[in-house]
């Protein structure tokens, strides 16, 4: 609702606590005359989904204040302005520190909503082990929107990481391709993380060199779908699921079964604001998967090289 002594500001309900958001009607999508008002809304429906990927991450805000036509802002200081309950967690740097905001709560989501934080990217590890990821991630760019190479690409990484004991799950990113996510048990560090990544991407790329490549320059990529995994360094972040991105259409980084990836109609951008709330209810990730230690996968790995 609006304050009846100003209009400029809505307050809305999240939680145990109301939160202001300015100027609701400021138009942060223009081909599709979404506000902040209704981020604000989808960050409140979409919270009880959300919030489990998030609770104890550092968070950078990518923030669009002009909305997705205007300047973009990676934040990751927490401002002085936030209200006191919002969580905040000092984790270091090369010159000193940095104090992230993390996101364990609704009414932090509706705030940050507020800030026109349209795209959420999180730590693949918590504030408590900032330097202990539990979340691998592999991002899979494919050069142009070919998402039948991206399909392929995925399901080719999936049937690696199974022989050597990894079970994954997919979700897509909300712009070109997907991301497929292994759960860690922590007992590595950020530098192996990425270095047992990097030995799973390379062995995928010289099995099938025409189709992907390792290559982080784009002109040594040619046509083939890059496979990114330099998102699991340390302060590094990827894209937060449910999160919006900062394109026409608001599409959402969706959580989806690997069957669901087959289905014709599915693409990077296939699920938006407007209708993610019922794949989420469907919950495509079921419960929580264990974490995997990498040693055993590894060695294994080793084996199959």
């Amino acid at each position: 609702m609006s304050s009846a002594r100003n209009p400029s500001v809505r307050t809305v309900r999240a939680g145990r606590r109301n939160v202001e958001v300015h100027r609701p009607d400021k138009v942060l999508f223009p081909e599709d005359g979404i506000t902040k008002a209704d981020l604000a809304d989808y960050h409140r429906s979409v919270a009880r989904f959300m919030l489990p990927q998030l609770r104890g991450r550092p968070l950078m805000l990518e923030r669009r204040p002009d909305g997705i036509d205007g300047p973009r802002f990676m934040q990751k200081d927490t401002p002085a302005s936030y209200p006191d309950w919002v969580r905040r967690t000092e984790v270091g740097k090369a010159d000193g520190t940095v104090v992230h905001t993390v996101a364990d709560d609704t009414a932090t989501l509706v705030l940050l909503a507020d800030q026109a934080a349209i795209t959420l990217h999180r730590w693949q590890s918590r504030a408590d082990r900032p330097h202990h990821p539990d979340r691998l991630v592999f991002d899979l760019d494919p050069p142009g929107d070919d998402f039948a190479a991206v399909r392929r690409a995925a399901h080719l990484l999936r049937e690696l990481l199974d022989a050597i004991g990894l079970p994954s799950v997919v979700m897509t990113s909300g712009s070109k391709g997907v991301h497929v996510i292994v759960a860690l048990d922590g007992s590595g560090d950020h530098d192996q993380v990425r270095a047992f990544a990097h030995e799973v991407a390379g062995t995928l790329a010289e099995a099938h060199p025409d189709e992907l490549t390792t290559a982080a320059r784009k002109d040594a990529r040619g046509d083939r779908l890059y496979l990114d995994v330099q998102r699991n360094g340390y302060a590094q972040t990827a894209v937060a699921p449910y999160s919006v991105r900062a394109r026409p259409g608001a599409p959402v980084a969706t959580p989806l079964t690997w069957e669901q990836l087959d289905e014709p109609e599915t693409h990077a951008r296939r699920w938006t604001v407007r209708d993610v709330l019922e794949q989420a209810r469907s919950r495509p990730w079921g419960g929580a998967p264990r974490g995997r230690s990498l040693a055993p996968a590894r060695r294994r790995l080793e084996a199959l090289r």
